[in-house]
């Protein structure tokens, strides 16, 4: 949790850094392009979530083995992803800020940050798998090293070069940091593995395993993309509206990625200790584990609402100086005082889920969730920008609901009658 708590610090910084050069356009702009980043790093984000899955599985299921070819196959899948996204960068640019709109100076500004920051994705998705690796063995003491140099590196680097080089000096920051949290997780992994990370062709590509891998990769890539419309139309529904509500959502997203963040290592936590006890089949550990990951996402997620409510306009404030986008974000602040709640249990049992590779299930109920999202826009849209947030809301709601409905009825078909 003190790990993903530092992730979204890198944009608040940044959102911060890039609004005292006096041009809301441009906080737009880096803004728009760092949501894509983001959504593409929520497409992948299945190579740590199956890293983390079936490397808890293979621990609970004394496979001790079998834990480099996790590795291996992960980083295989990552460098292959981020080379072919660098190839394609220009039409991906074009077609994804066309879809989310905004206007010509915010778009430019988002351009100039896109064609950069892509030069981080194979780093970044590798540092995916090491996490996910590290994290599925529960190390988190490593990955919390990894991360905080990641997001250290690149908050620093930040506040250096923005004042220096603009737009350009953010997107440089994120590589630069990613490519040395790589390489230091890649450093941790051979000192696990006593240098013994080199893996056998024949363990590598067995064909059963990679059968699965690529199975529940699939499913769990279908269900983030569902998420990844989500957000992609709440940015360009806000566009729509204007830059300078599209700049005070991006301020109010920045820091609902806070609790987002923080909450997420809890999900990180479910998907380790249910993995492992889901391989080793083990029904009693599973449902305690669920029990207490549920209890304290509901218990941090009230307490990040509370924190919201006390701090939350003096986060603004501190992260804009347009009034313009700081009476904005004033306005529509109680729809991220209330996100927590209904968020907090979706990320929770999206981690239960993952540890015992339901991935098809989540999928099915992500895209159940997508079109609640779509129908309470379509129902509210005459309210604007709250009608936007209400809508994202309904969509939190529908995840967690969705998913702890199901779960007796996984749980039984996984284990049978307790």
């Amino acid at each position: 949790m003190l790990a993903n708590m530092t992730a979204p610090l890198i944009g608040v910084v940044a959102a911060a850094a890039i609004d005292r050069l006096g041009d809301p356009a441009l906080l737009a702009g880096v803004a728009t392009a760092s949501l894509i980043f983001d959504c593409l790093f929520w497409l992948f984000s299945f190579l740590r979530s199956s890293a983390v899955a079936f490397t808890a599985q293979s621990l609970g299921a004394g496979e001790i083995a079998e834990l480099p070819a996790h590795l291996a196959r992960g980083l295989i899948v990552a460098v292959v992803i981020g080379a072919a996204l660098i190839a394609l960068q220009a039409p991906v640019a074009a077609i994804l800020l066309e879809a989310i709109g905004g206007s010509s100076h915010v778009t430019a500004a988002a351009k100039v940050y896109f064609h950069i920051r892509i030069w981080s994705l194979p780093f970044a998705l590798g540092n995916y798998v090491v996490l996910g690796w590290l994290l599925g063995q529960a190390r988190a003491k490593l990955a919390l090293v990894v991360q905080l140099v990641i997001n250290l590196i690149n908050v620093a680097t930040t506040m250096a070069l923005v004042f220096e080089f603009g737009v350009a000096g953010a997107a440089i920051a994120p590589v630069i940091a990613e490519a040395i949290g790589f390489l230091l997780g890649i450093l941790l992994a051979r000192r696990i593995t006593h240098g013994r990370l080199r893996v056998s062709r024949k363990v590598l590509l067995d064909g059963s395993r990679l059968t699965r891998m690529l199975a529940v990769n699939r499913d769990i890539m279908i269900r983030t993309a569902a998420m990844v419309t989500v957000f992609l139309f709440f940015t360009a529904q806000g566009a729509r509206l204007g830059d300078v509500t599209l700049a005070a959502n991006s301020v109010l997203n920045s820091s609902l990625w806070l609790s987002v963040f923080f909450l997420e290592g809890l999900g990180n936590a479910a998907q380790q200790v249910c993995g492992k006890a889901f391989g080793s089949g083990d029904r009693g550990g599973f449902s305690t584990a669920t029990r207490v990951v549920v209890f304290w996402g509901v218990l941090f997620a009230m307490a990040v609402t509370t924190l919201f409510a006390l701090f939350g306009a003096a986060l603004i404030d501190i992260m804009s100086t347009s009034q313009d986008v700081r009476r904005v974000a004033h306005e529509y602040l109680v729809f991220v005082i209330v996100s927590p709640l209904p968020g907090g249990l979706a990320i929770v049992l999206d981690g239960v889920y993952v540890g015992a590779t339901w991935a098809r299930d989540m999928r099915n109920l992500m895209l159940a969730s997508l079109a609640i999202f779509l129908l309470a826009w379509f129902a509210l849209r005459s309210f604007g920008n709250a009608g936007l947030w209400s809508a994202l809301l309904a969509f939190y709601a529908a995840r967690g609901g969705l998913e702890a409905l199901c779960y007796p009825a996984l749980l039984k078909a996984s284990f049978g009658r307790g």
